[in-house]
Formats: C-alpha cells, sequence, structure tokens
C-alpha cells in the first residue's frame, strides 16, 4: 500500500518535472520554425494538449530541411516524452482508493476502452512498492529528457540568444 504523503510527494514531483521539461518544447519549436521566443509560445499555447505539441515538434524534424543529426535526436527524445506520458496521464486522470488507515490502496484509470459489443472502464491497479518504483523511474526518466533538451538548446546559437 501507498502512504499517502509518499505518493502525493511523488506525484507531485511528477508533474513538477515533467511541467518544466514540457516547456522546453517551446524553444524546440522556435529552433524548428526559425522564429522567436514570443511566437514559438503562441503557437505551444494554442495547441492544447502535450500530445499535440510533442506532435508538432516530430513532424518539424521530419521536414527534409531538418539536419539528420537534429532530426534522429529530436525523434527519440519526443518518443520516449511520448512513453514517460502515459504514466504521467495515469497519476493525474486516475481515482484513487484508500484502506481503512488512509494509505491509497490503488488507482482506478478513468479512461473507456470501447470493443465492438462492450465497454470496459477503470483499470484497477494496486498502488504497492512495484508502483512507487515506477513513479520513481518515470520521474527520473523525465528529467533525463529535460537535461537532453537542455543540452541541445544550449549547443544552438540560435537557442542561446532566446534564453
Amino acid at each position: 500500500m501507498g502512504n499517502m504523503p509518499d505518493v502525493l510527494l511523488l506525484v507531485g514531483r511528477l508533474n513538477y518535472v515533467w511541467t518544466n521539461t514540457e516547456s522546453l518544447l517551446i524553444y524546440m519549436i522556435a529552433h524548428q520554425l526559425g522564429v522567436d521566443k514570443e511566437a514559438a509560445i503562441v503557437v505551444f499555447l494554442t495547441l492544447n494538449t502535450t500530445r499535440a505539441r510533442i506532435d508538432l515538434v516530430e513532424r518539424l524534424a521530419k521536414r527534409s530541411a531538418t539536419p539528420a543529426a537534429d532530426r534522429g535526436f529530436i525523434l527519440d527524445v519526443m518518443g520516449r516524452l511520448k512513453r514517460v506520458s502515459r504514466l504521467r496521464n495515469k497519476y493525474n486522470h486516475s481515482i484513487y482508493a484508500f484502506n481503512e488507515k488512509g494509505d491509497i490502496a490503488s488507482t482506478q484509470l478513468m479512461r473507456l476502452v470501447e470493443t465492438d459489443d462492450s465497454i470496459l472502464y477503470g483499470k484497477v491497479e494496486q498502488m504497492d512498492q512495484r508502483e512507487m518504483r515506477q513513479l520513481e523511474k518515470g520521474i527520473a526518466e523525465i528529467a533525463d529528457i529535460s537535461k537532453m533538451l537542455w543540452g541541445f538548446i544550449h549547443a544552438s546559437p540560435a537557442l542561446k540568444d532566446a534564453l
């Protein structure tokens, strides 16, 4: 069972590292479109989902004008970001069940899965030590992605000026 303060601390850290990392997409958009930071912020905020922002960065990277090294780096990092976004979405779009001691016993994902003849919803997962380790691993992965993006940003002369 997950001790509520420990789980909430990890979910808070997950959201903190996610938000800071997602905001770096502004610089990736600026770099790929050749616009200033203000214009990139407008584009970033106009796209109202994380998935749309990642898709834009990936699609821009796939243009023939994108240097191969940049393309490979961007597609790799965006792929990693999409994979770890599942963990973030899980903890932001779940209902938490508590045991009699007030500890978080499980999460129930609030998502529909529709088949030809039925609707499934609410996958339940126990909030155990394995899940706590998954949260910690996800936080570390997002932090690593952030470091990689910062390295890319600092290596780009055009992006250094935007900082």
